[in-house]
């Protein structure tokens, strides 16, 4: 996958202080592509060389009593560029193969199902699997406090009911930016974009869609949808206002999601990368200069120019009164709650900025990487030899990976780089490669020639944490390792284009 940004993020109404608005103005939905995966390695490790053996006694075979249980570190998923991070620490050294690692900062996080990482799931609308994240309860909480507040003072006559329906709203508005998020999923899939999910989270939505459209023009069009399906919805609250009494509780209502849809577009429609009006700006300057890259620079640097001046003009805007509010002359707890939603909004954007421009340059290196150039060096291995053993021949023969074969030199398995950490030194002569290796399936068996996004397809569709890499002729050429790849990402996200 990879990430281009996207919409940008939503203003909660709790930003402009009950006494301003008789309606909250939530924030805004966002739209985001994510990353391809790529196999994420579940440690940082380091090897060295084993001391040989002679007249060795017969190896232990799998599952005895006595041998130690190395750590399985197996992913759960394939790599994520979206969970990489460029200033993460990892280990770039090469070193020989079985010295035990030496703990590290930058470990990654223990891997989680994947059904289980968006929070909790609520349908598959288009076979789109849709998230409520923990943190939309959080700013549920937040609008039903804000907006019952503003009921109070216009519909007093409510009294602790006001709750109630500040809670309606506050759900009716998240459906009106799941509505904006869909609208970039059709539009995705009508495209042939596959889409990951669609996540409601505390600042809005995220539609995690895998692939870049191939053409400025999708891409324009694929950004635009979100907001105008957002301006559509609030031209439909305004009619139906007109058919209900005004100062009503469902005039109210009404009223809200009008305003709070109407802000979801124009908040979306500025032109700075991560929000939308930034992919439509990018798109503009990718067909002016048939150079995607340079449209994504243009777009990420006004993104950050644009959280600049949130930071700085949003708390000044509500302090004069040029938001329709009054204007006030001292500092309070509304200037301070201006203030910091402001602070945390212009983070977003500018952190949004960011990551497009990193992941940009992740898509204009990404066909310079090659399982060829990746794969490590591997010598075959009988099923009873004793990891001491095999270990000293790939040493001698300068190669960083064991390939189980048997008696008709068929590869069978691979040796896991984190099941030889797991054996301590003096116990790897009892020991045979067969208990540390893991079965050969179809998905771990990729091709020499794979680049780019096909190479992440394939790691994608069967994770796994080594791969074996054969010729077209079938001949084995090596073991590709997760852990490579991961490197390689980082390195390609942090190279300059």
């Amino acid at each position: 996958m990879v990430e281009s940004g996207g919409s940008g993020q939503p203003r909660p109404d709790s930003e402009e202080p009950a006494e301003r608005h008789a309606t909250p103005a939530p924030p805004p939905a966002a739209h985001q592509e994510t990353p391809a995966e790529v196999p994420d390695p579940s440690t940082d490790q380091r090897h060295g060389t084993p001391e040989e053996t002679t007249d060795e006694p017969k190896p232990a075979q799998a599952g005895t009593a006595d041998e130690p249980k190395p750590q399985d570190t197996r992913p759960a998923g394939a790599p994520d560029p979206a969970d990489l991070h460029p200033d993460r620490p990892h280990a770039h050294s090469t070193p020989a193969l079985g010295e035990t690692p030496t703990p590290t900062k930058g470990r990654r996080r223990p891997s989680r199902p994947p059904e289980t990482r968006g929070g909790l799931l609520m349908g598959r609308p288009f076979g789109v699997p849709v998230y409520v994240a923990p943190s939309w309860f959080l700013v549920a909480a937040l609008i039903t406090w804000v907006f019952g507040g503003q009921l109070d003072r216009v519909l007093p006559e409510l009294g602790a009911i006001r709750y109630l329906v500040a809670l309606f709203f506050a759900v009716a508005f998240y459906a009106s930016v799941l509505v904006h998020e869909l609208a970039h999923t059709i539009a995705a899939l009508r495209f042939k974009l596959p889409v990951r999910r669609i996540q409601l989270q505390f600042f809005g939505g995220v539609s995690e869609i895998e692939k870049e459209a191939e053409t400025p023009g999708r891409e324009f069009v694929l950004a635009f949808v979100g907001p105008l399906l957002s301006l559509v919805l609030a031209g439909l609250f305004y009619l139906a206002m007109q058919t209900v009494e005004p100062g009503t509780v469902p005039g109210v209502l009404l009223a809200g999601l009008m305003i709070s849809n109407l802000i979801v577009a124009i908040f979306n429609l500025l032109p700075g990368l991560p929000l939308d009006g930034g992919r439509m700006l990018r798109a503009v300057v990718w067909k002016i200069t048939g150079k995607p890259m340079t449209g994504t620079i243009a777009a990420a640097w006004v993104g950050r120019a644009l959280a600049v001046s949130v930071l700085i003009g949003l708390p000044l805007l509500t302090q004069s009164g040029a938001l329709g509010s009054e204007a006030e002359d001292s500092v309070g707890m509304d200037t301070v709650l201006d203030a910091l939603l402001a602070a945390i909004l212009a983070a977003i954007i500018w952190t949004g900025a960011g990551n497009s421009l990193r992941m940009a340059r992740l898509r204009e290196h990404l066909p310079e990487l090659r399982a060829r150039n990746l794969t490590r060096r591997a010598v075959p291995v009988e099923t009873n030899t004793p990891l001491s053993e095999a270990l000293r021949r790939a040493n001698d023969a300068g190669a960083r990976a064991l390939v189980v074969v048997d008696a008709h030199g068929e590869p069978v398995s691979l040796v896991r780089e984190a099941a030889i950490v797991g054996v301590p030194e003096h116990r790897r002569p009892w020991v045979a490669v067969s208990g540390l290796a893991q079965d050969l399936t179809e998905g771990m068996r990729v091709s020499a020639e794979l680049a780019g996004e096909d190479l992440l397809d394939a790691l994608r569709a069967t994770p796994a944490t080594e791969y074996l890499v054969i010729e077209e002729t079938g001949e084995i050429y090596g073991v590709l390792s997760a852990a490579d790849v991961e490197r390689a990402f980082v390195k390609a996200m942090a190279r300059p284009s």
